[in-house]
């Protein structure tokens, strides 16, 4: 862990300090996918999806009826978290059921919930 208890004024600089830090320094493809998942997750509907598959598995006309919003407004939310590899679809006949692809966007959604209800 980087010690960060100097006193950092504008014009100070401390050559082993910045070359420690560099090693926690994400690279722009990371960093970049990395802002495109919390993207998707500023999006309170998209939130509101999330909450409902971190429970169950539903398929667009279950999420659309709980939701009270359309099917095509629902398959737009679910096609941009399905991109960003948030949701996974399962097909049973006509039907595609959609989960969410992992434990982490489950734990993400589950600390940031408990972050905002945190007093």
């Amino acid at each position: 862990m980087i010690d960060s208890r100097t006193i950092c004024a504008a014009d100070h600089t401390d050559e082993t300090l910045a070359r420690a830090a560099e090693d926690y320094l994400l690279d722009g493809i990371i960093a970049t996918h990395v802002a495109d998942l919390f993207k998707a997750l500023s999006d309170p509907t998209r939130v509101r999806v999330i909450s409902l598959l971190a429970h169950t598995e539903l398929c667009v006309g279950d999420l659309s009826l709980v939701m009270g919003m359309s099917q095509p407004a629902i398959s737009h939310q679910l096609r941009v978290l399905r991109n960003l590899r948030i949701v996974t679809a399962r097909r049973e006949g006509r039907h595609v059921f959609y989960t969410l692809s992992d434990e982490h966007i489950h734990d993400l959604f589950q600390q940031g919930l408990a972050h905002v209800k945190h007093e």
